[in-house]
């Protein structure tokens, strides 16, 4: 699937394709072409592909962007998840034919106990060392980062002692291009039950660009043919996106599918919704069964959340880093 990105162009269907009319205005500068391999778990999917279109029209300004979809075939998917990844995608066998300016590659679900034990390892590793050489920035986004480290320098994540999810302030330790003219601090949402521990980034020569205090290392970089960058967040999050999750994982709880009964997203509920919740966790302790998904209480974010603003101008930055040595061609001519 290849889609042209233009800043008037609405984005209700990750299907749609503008007109060939629209091709010939200007917009200012060389397209740049963009992939993202999605690798999110079937829920997520295709809520994946709109959050970072509309990231990415946002950042673009005039600037038209190509976006190609693409997901690791080794992942498992449900039938109806594979259909879509089947007749919306490209292939990954098409990503070496394309000239890539960025790729923004995302995480998966983990089924196995190691990193590198996961069915897609081999995929992904390849991917690894094709982005290197074969880009000019590479976005690593989660559990992707995670396992990129591993491959490339062997950094293990550590098992946190509970989930990091929920809207984490962050703030900027190095100044980078990537994180100018950024809030101070800035949201960012996260959602992980591992990290890479900075003293481990340190020894292996990567820079931190930006932690957060209760979250520890959000954004780091490290520099080949490629300029890779790591997110342990998601920026690309939109404001429910932690709420689906959530609710989610009580249902996997009421139905017996995990032992665990979920913690509540940090700084995001507001205070009267975490209230209801607390009580809701009392009721589903007692009261164990997937019906009672239906009595769970109406929820209302916390009005300060604005975790979208960041990322905009972190994907603004990176878009006009990719741009520069893009128009720098036609410029010589």
């Amino acid at each position: 699937m290849t889609i042209l990105i233009d800043r008037d162009q609405g984005i209700p269907s990750p299907a749609l394709v503008p007109a060939e009319g629209d091709l010939a205005r200007d917009h200012g500068g060389a397209d740049l072409n963009i992939g993202l391999i999605n690798n999110m778990p079937d829920p997520a999917l295709k809520a994946t592909e709109r959050q970072f279109m509309k990231l990415l029209q946002a950042a673009a300004g005039q600037r038209r962007i190509r976006f190609h979809c693409f997901s690791l075939p080794s992942v498992k998917r449900s039938p109806e998840a594979k259909w879509h990844v089947e007749s919306e995608y490209s292939e990954l066998t098409e990503l070496g034919r394309h000239k890539f300016d960025g790729l923004i590659v995302t995480g998966a679900e983990p089924v196995a106990p190691e990193l590198d034990q996961e069915p897609y390892w081999r995929d992904l590793t390849e991917l690894v060392d094709w982005a290197k050489v074969n880009t000019r920035s590479t976005i690593w986004s989660c559990l992707a980062a995670h396992a990129a480290v591993l491959h490339l320098d062997r950094i293990e994540r550590r098992r946190l002692p509970a989930k990091c999810h929920g809207i984490f302030d962050c703030d900027t330790v190095t100044n980078d291009l990537l994180t100018r003219a950024a809030p101070a601090p800035f949201k960012v949402s996260h959602s992980r039950l591992n990290e890479i521990a900075e003293s481990d980034l340190d020894a292996a020569g990567y820079q931190v660009l930006t932690r957060s205090a209760k979250a520890g290392v959000d954004i780091f970089v490290r520099q080949y043919a490629s300029r890779f960058v790591f997110f342990q967040g998601h920026p690309e999050y939109d404001a429910l996106s932690l709420q689906r999750e959530y609710l989610r994982d009580v249902g996997r709880y009421l139905a017996r599918e995990r032992d665990d009964y979920p913690h509540l997203p940090v700084s995001y509920f507001d205070a009267a919704t975490e209230e209801k919740l607390v009580r809701f966790e009392k009721q589903a302790r007692h009261q164990r069964h997937p019906a009672l998904s239906n009595e769970l209480p109406a929820l209302n974010l916390r009005a300060d959340i604005a975790a979208g603003s960041a990322a905009a101008v972190l994907f603004r930055n990176w878009l006009q880093y990719l741009g520069a040595e893009a128009d720098a061609p036609a410029l010589a001519r």
